[in-house]
């Protein structure tokens, strides 16, 4: 039975204030003058089950990034320029002091401990910082490892989370891992589970590695071809995984695994209680000879660092190798069956999408007064009408207004109305036993201002520029990052989010390695999945978002190098009374109209007649003004 939260005095009561108050109590028990509790799980997750939100569930914050530090006598909350608006209408100020990171005379964490550090040094005392170290990753700790070796800062690895025990005494914590896993066939997947593992071992082998760990969620979901619902809006599933020369564990609730699905594994793979993991993991490297630990120092927690660390002895040798698991770079590159099924499910998400912006243009035509919940309500409800839906890949972002300028603005309100002369952003995607989608459409309501035009003009050529840009083989997504913000820098103007994320086959709305941001070094390949979504946001005034979904492609080559592509997996109008076509250029016109005829090409033969004449005029030619 799946515990349920106790609804008591105390717990109605407790609030932000005195959630702090019994944490630092605790932390005074461990003598810690810091304690820090981030937005990711035991397995770095940035989206975490109910039982695992301990930073919002003390803060009230509940952007997907962004970590708590409570000290004795204050506490900070460290965001990024994606949660400033939010931080600030979620967190009492009094309580919590909000770091935005980036902005002038704002700290960051480590900014933040070496502050404290210097009073306490006037002190002549050391400050103890406390963490779980699982939810830490291998390289942060590192990192903390260094910087604070001689700034004063002790490091505590406390082995019960402490926000945990908080609030325990006051409820009983959800159940993570009691719902069922369920298996993909072939036909979806392109390999087996065992073809999957024989390609990791040649990797391994490669590199000389005997042991394999592996904390990430996606990773071993897409290993072993197995999906669950643990993780709201990913189909993954609360695991560790081992892989050695000749055998793979897993391990989970082995409860909600059917005997089909073990028979199915077996015997290439075992599976283990969840709890078994980190006693195996210590008899897989302890052993009477030299063994070559592959750690992920991205993906790999502090926790697992530690546990092999601990292993170490005179009489055997431990060698950890710090290098990207090669199960994340393959399952960033599509096979060909896993390319078909995107493609199939992110057509239906985006019929679903043409629907509910012709459902809005209608509505709004025949004087409806609609909310951003009613938005919200129908293109979740178009989306639920294709076949093989599973689940949301987030929760639905339909802003009206100022609210369009909230970068994840994941509340939609029955009480906000739209109004004429407002943005909307509609940012949403929907989870198909296919594949994952993502997209971001802004319409605006009535007619548009000027400088409405121009903005979104501009975000439409850093759109365009991105999607049809080539590129040699090795090139990064910092690099394509820069293509894209070009022409928003000429105006002074940028937006604080990567212009892309890779995206998953029937898992994460976000993946790595690949990406488009300043950020990523790890070159684009061919068969990965990501989006182009660059934007201008102005608190107060609105905000402008425009998203497809990308599939690499390699393109033919006039002198034998390699070169890639973007091929659209995404087929939605942009909104028409938003672009000046004579700030396009003759290339990204063409650019525009080829799209927008692709859009119409692709959609028509699944639609009826009234919505093909809506979108064709949503599609028709944009030329230049004469």
């Amino acid at each position: 039975m799946v515990a349920t939260n106790l609804i008591t005095d105390k717990n109605i009561k407790m609030l932000p204030a005195a959630k702090l108050k019994d944490l630092r109590e605790l932390m005074a028990s461990y003598d810690l003058d810091c304690y820090l509790i981030p937005a990711v799980d035991e397995h770095l997750n940035l989206s975490v089950p109910a039982a695992k939100q301990r930073r919002a569930w003390i803060s009230g914050f509940t952007g997907s990034a962004g970590d708590l530090l409570v000290g004795k006598d204050a506490a900070w909350l460290f965001v990024d320029s994606r949660y400033y608006e939010q931080a600030e209408l979620q967190v009492d100020a009094a309580l919590i002091q909000i770091s935005k990171l980036g902005l002038e005379g704002n700290l960051s964490l480590i900014e933040t401990l070496e502050k404290i550090a210097v009073e306490s040094a006037q002190k002549s005392t050391k400050i103890r910082f406390g963490f779980d170290p699982f939810t830490v990753a291998t390289e942060q700790y590192q990192n903390w490892v260094r910087k604070f070796a001689t700034a004063g800062i002790e490091l505590v690895a406390i082995s019960e989370n402490l926000a945990d025990k908080v609030r325990q005494t006051t409820e009983v914590l959800p159940a993570i891992d009691e719902s069922p896993i369920f298996s993909l066939p072939v036909s979806l997947t392109g390999e087996t589970a065992a073809q999957k593992l024989a390609r990791v071992r040649e990797a391994m082998q490669t590199a000389n590695i005997d042991v394999l760990p592996i904390s990430n969620l996606n990773q071993i979901a897409w290993l072993f071809n197995l999906r669950g619902s643990d993780i709201p809006h990913i189909p993954i599933f609360i695991s560790y995984a081992i892989v050695t020369a000749d055998t793979a564990f897993l391990f989970t609730n082995p409860d909600r695994i059917s005997a089909e699905i073990k028979q199915e594994l077996s015997p290439a793979v075992t599976v283990l209680p969840y709890a078994d993991y980190p006693s195996i993991l210590e008899s897989c490297v302890n052993l009477p000879k030299k063994v070559r630990v592959l750690l992920d120092s991205k993906h790999s927690t502090a926790g697992t660092y530690k546990l092999i660390l601990g292993q170490q002895t005179t009489e055997n040798k431990i060698e950890i190798v710090f290098a990207p698991n090669p199960v994340e770079g393959m399952k960033a590159r599509k096979n060909p069956v896993e390319i078909e099924q995107m493609k199939s499910a992110n057509f239906k998400a985006s019929r679903a999408k043409v629907l509910t912006l012709m459902w809005l243009t209608e509505q709004l035509k025949n004087g409806k007064v609609l909310t951003e919940f009613d938005v919200k309500e129908s293109i979740e409800s178009f989306y639920q009408q294709e076949t093989d839906f599973q689940t949301l890949t987030f929760r639905t972002i339909a802003g009206a207004g100022a609210n369009s300028s909230i970068v994840h603005y994941g509340t939609p309100s029955p009480e906000i109305t739209l109004k004429p002369g407002e943005l909307l952003l509609l940012d949403s995607g929907a989870q198909y036993l296919a594949g994952t989608t993502d997209d971001t459409r802004t319409m605006i309501v009535g007619e548009p201002t000027a400088l409405q035009i121009e903005h979104y003009t501009t975000v439409l050529i850093a759109h365009i520029n991105c999607a049809m840009q080539q590129f040699p083989k090795g090139t990064t997504g910092s690099q394509l990052d820069a293509i894209a913000r070009a022409v928003l820098w000429q105006q002074q103007l940028d937006y604080g989010h990567g212009t892309g994320h890779g995206v998953g086959a029937f898992l994460a709305g976000h993946e790595g390695p690949n990406g488009i941001s300043k950020f990523v070094q790890y070159p684009l390949e061919a068969g990965m999945v990501t989006s182009i979504e660059p934007g201008y946001y102005e608190p107060g005034w609105g905000g402008i978002r425009l998203e497809n979904l990308y599939i690499v492609r390699e393109m033919p080559s006039k002198n034998g190098s390699v070169w890639y592509g973007f091929e659209p997996l995404t087929y939605i109008p942009f909104e028409r009374k938003l672009i000046d076509g004579d700030r396009l250029s003759k290339t990204q016109l063409q650019w525009l109209n080829n799209y927008h005829a692709s859009v119409i090409e692709k959609l028509a033969p699944v639609l009826d007649a009234a919505t093909i004449a809506w979108l064709k005029k949503a599609c028709a030619v944009l030329g230049k003004a004469s």
